[in-house]
């Protein structure tokens, strides 16, 4: 998979929720951050027609979540952000992003925007990001986990066109952030394939 990184000025590091240094990533506390992007889809070999407009809403999460901050669970109620890593935005914008530009590369839809652009979109998607971190399992071991919660409304009535939980979890290389994160973008990639074919079916 992909993945987009620049290196950023050294900056403080902001408090976080409290954690230990058992990750070997959570330990450097002091290095520069450097800046990453998950991967959209790739462009589908033959892409799908459409005419409809779909119009994707800023995500939803928790308050742990609604920062460029790379969250790690040290335990199921021990958490930290990576020190040395960080997203190129906010965790919900970024899962924003991914999934209009995943939706644009596939096809099956005239307009994905995300916003209404003053246009009355046909179908509107709602995603709650309700996992999005990387997770301690053991000595030097750690996995990713993603979790979205769709909903999709058809806006002729105001009515539910369907919902869905789409998830992705997978071990890690190592503890590293680089590992991490190229968890996080396979995770990613699984969510996105699955979640965009349900999305397609329905509009």
């Amino acid at each position: 998979m992909s993945l987009t990184r620049r290196s950023l000025l050294s900056m403080s590091v902001l408090a976080g929720l409290s954690g230990c240094g058992a990750v070997s990533a959570v330990s450097r506390a002091s290095e520069p951050r450097d800046t990453y992007t998950l991967s959209p889809l790739g462009p589908a070999a033959a892409p799908r027609t459409g005419s409809g407009h779909l119009v994707v809403e800023l995500p939803t999460s928790g308050g742990e979540l609604s920062t460029d901050r790379i969250l790690i669970k040290i335990s199921p109620r021990q958490a930290e952000y990576l020190p040395d890593a960080r997203w190129s935005e906010a965790t919900p914008a970024m899962v924003q992003t991914l999934l209009v530009n995943s939706l644009l590369n596939r096809g099956g839809l005239r307009l994905v925007t995300r916003v209404g652009a003053g246009l009355m979109p046909d179908h509107t998607l709602m995603t709650e990001i309700t996992a999005f971190q990387a997770e301690l399992i053991g000595p030097d071991r750690a996995q990713v986990r993603i979790a979205l919660q769709m909903t999709l409304i058809r806006e002729a009535n105001r009515s539910i066109a369907g919902t869905r939980r789409f998830g992705a979890t997978v071990e890690s290389a190592s503890d590293g952030s680089a590992a991490l994160i190229a968890g996080l973008d396979a995770a990613m990639q699984s969510v996105l394939a699955e979640a965009i074919g349900w999305v397609q079916a329905r509009t």
